[in-house]
C-alpha cells in the first residue's frame, strides 16, 4: 500500500512527511530544487498545536522522476493548477491503472482536467483547507486549521486510519463541486494577501484589506448565482454573510469573527510565497476562474479581473506592497 505525492512543494511535503511519520510507505516526487534542500537540510514539520517532527535528509524518500509513481496504490496530486495536464500525462505513463488518484489542488477544474486525460482511472477531488508556510531551516509549518475534505468514495476505506494517525483526517463529502466553489471564495484572499505583503493575521485584522476581500467575494457570489452554483459553507459563516462580516469595523470584527483570526502569526498565502520566489502564481485559477465564469455568462467581474492583472504585473517585476486603501481604490476604479 504505497503512497506517492506528486508535485511535492510546501503542501505536498507537509502531507507526505506527515503520512511518513504515521508509518506510511510514501514517496514524494518533485523538483530538483526541493530535493537538494531536503538532502542538505532535512525536513522539519511543525503546526499550530506545537507538534514538531524532524526527518534527516539522507533517508527522506524524495525523487525527481515520475517513474517513482510505478508502485503507488494512492497518488496525491499537489502540482500547481497550470501543471495538471502534464501531471495527468505522467501518471498515465508510469502509474498502474488500479491506483486511486486524488487531486489536492487549489481552484476548480483540476479534477476534470485529470479525468479527461486519464480515461478509466479513478480520480477524486479533495481540498486542503489549511495553510503551510515554508520557513528557514526547511521547516514546513502548518499555520491554520481545518480538515482535508474529499469526495465520498468506498475506495478510501483502506487509507482512513493512516490519514487519521497522521493528523490529517479525511472528511468525506457528497456534493464536492459546491465545496470547491466554497473554498475558492475564501482563496480570493490569496491575491489580497500577496499584494499586501503582510502576514495573513495582520492583513485580515485591517478593515481596509477586508473591504477588498468583501468586494471580491460579493462580485463572485453574483457570478455564481447567475451560473446556478451554490457554494458550500467552508468557514463558520455562510458565503452569503461573508461580505457583511468582513466590512465590520476592526474592533467588532475581532469579537464577532474571532475564529477567522485563529491563524498563526507566521501564516502567509501560497501566492505571496510564489511572488517572493519568482514563481508564477495560481491567480488565473482563483480570481481568474471567476472572471472566466462571468465571461461565459456574458457578464463581467471587474474587481476580480483587476486584481488578477495586478498579480500578473507583480509576477513580472518586484513591486512595493499596496495599502488596503490603495488596493481598494484600484479594485473600484
Amino acid at each position: 500500500m504505497k503512497i506517492a505525492v506528486f508535485g511535492a512543494g510546501s503542501i505536498g511535503v507537509y502531507i507526505g512527511a506527515s503520512l511518513l511519520a504515521a508509518g506510511g510507505d510514501v514517496v514524494l516526487i518533485g523538483r530538483a530544487r526541493m530535493r537538494q534542500q531536503i538532502a542538505s537540510q532535512g525536513v522539519l514539520l511543525s503546526d499550530l498545536e506545537g507538534r514538531r517532527q524532524r526527518f534527516e535528509g539522507e533517508h527522506f524518500p524524495y525523487q525527481e522522476s515520475a517513474a517513482a509513481l510505478a508502485e503507488a496504490d494512492l497518488i496525491l496530486v499537489t502540482v500547481k493548477s497550470a501543471d495538471s495536464a502534464a501531471a495527468a500525462v505522467s501518471i498515465a505513463e508510469y502509474a498502474k491503472p488500479s491506483a486511486l488518484v486524488v487531486s489536492l489542488q487549489n481552484g476548480v477544474g483540476n479534477v476534470e482536467t485529470l479525468r479527461s486525460l486519464m480515461r478509466g482511472w479513478q480520480v477524486l477531488a479533495a481540498m486542503v483547507p489549511f495553510n503551510v508556510v515554508q520557513m528557514e531551516g526547511n521547516r514546513f509549518h502548518r499555520a491554520s486549521g481545518g480538515e482535508l475534505m474529499i469526495e465520498t468514495n468506498a475506495g478510501l476505506e483502506p487509507w482512513l486510519t493512516l490519514f487519521r494517525q497522521a493528523h490529517l483526517p479525511l472528511q468525506q463529502c457528497e456534493d464536492f463541486a459546491a465545496v470547491q466553489w466554497g473554498k475558492l471564495l475564501l482563496n480570493l484572499n490569496n491575491a489580497v494577501n500577496a499584494l499586501s505583503g503582510l502576514a495573513l493575521k495582520s492583513q485580515l485584522s485591517q478593515r481596509a484589506y477586508r473591504r477588498c476581500l468583501a468586494l471580491l467575494i460579493e462580485e463572485a457570489l453574483g457570478v455564481l448565482r447567475a451560473a446556478g452554483i451554490r457554494p458550500a459553507r467552508i468557514a463558520r459563516v455562510g458565503p452569503q454573510l461573508l461580505p457583511a462580516l468582513l466590512r465590520l469595523p476592526d474592533a467588532i470584527f475581532k469579537r464577532v469573527a474571532a475564529s477567522m483570526l485563529k491563524i498563526d502569526l507566521e501564516a502567509r498565502s501560497s501566492m505571496w510565497q510564489d511572488l517572493q520566489t519568482g514563481r508564477l502564481t495560481e491567480v488565473d485559477y482563483l480570481n481568474g476562474a471567476i472572471v472566466h465564469l462571468a465571461e461565459s455568462l456574458a457578464r463581467d467581474a471587474p474587481a476580480n479581473r483587476r486584481i488578477t492583472a495586478l498579480i500578473h504585473a507583480a509576477e513580472q517585476a518586484s513591486r512595493q506592497p499596496l495599502s488596503g486603501e490603495a488596493l481598494y481604490r484600484s479594485l473600484c476604479a
